[in-house]
């Protein structure tokens, strides 16, 4: 009896270890359970320069580094101030490309090279689509933004980005 005892102890103890903190963010992608409790946390500012490096415009942005939060994205999410988006960093420069899925609102999506140049930008994409928007060329970072950004603040491709990471 006092080993039942010991052990039913113990494993109580293990499992209380394993439990997550009760504050997390819980986000079940396939099933988008809790996915309305994602709140945007400023990890650093992007800024949008012309081609001689003069500030066109600068947002506050999440940034999304690991495999987890660069598959997650945007996704969910059912808006988003103007001054604000979403920095993508890969570990390597190469062709990249990013689809729809989930993602509610419109976004401007523009892939950057490893110089920060933006080498592509998909205009006003369509929310839940899965097609594939590539990069057409090696890119190395990926900037979301809302729709209309990127007409609205004159930025084009072959224009540049720099950021800060906090």
């Amino acid at each position: 009896m006092k080993k039942i005892i010991i052990f039913t102890a113990v494993l109580l103890l293990v499992l209380a270890s394993c439990q997550k903190d009760p504050g997390e963010i819980k986000v079940d992608t396939v099933n988008n359970k809790d996915a309305s409790k994602i709140q945007f946390k400023k990890q650093g500012e992007v800024y949008f320069q012309d081609s001689l490096k003069n500030l066109k415009k600068k947002i506050d942005v999440e940034i999304a580094e690991t495999e987890e939060t660069r598959h997650l994205g945007l996704m969910y999410r059912e808006n988003m101030p103007e001054e604000q988006g979403m920095l993508f960093l890969f570990p390597a420069e190469e062709f990249q490309s990013f689809y729809m899925r989930n993602t509610i609102m419109p976004l401007d999506i523009m892939f950057v090279n490893s110089k920060k140049q933006i080498v592509k930008i998909h205009r006003r994409t369509e929310p839940f689509s899965e097609k594939s928007l590539p990069s057409m060329k090696p890119s190395m970072y990926v900037v979301e933004v809302n729709a209309g950004f990127s007409e609205k603040f004159g930025i084009k491709e072959g224009d540049h980005i720099d950021w800060r990471k906090y």
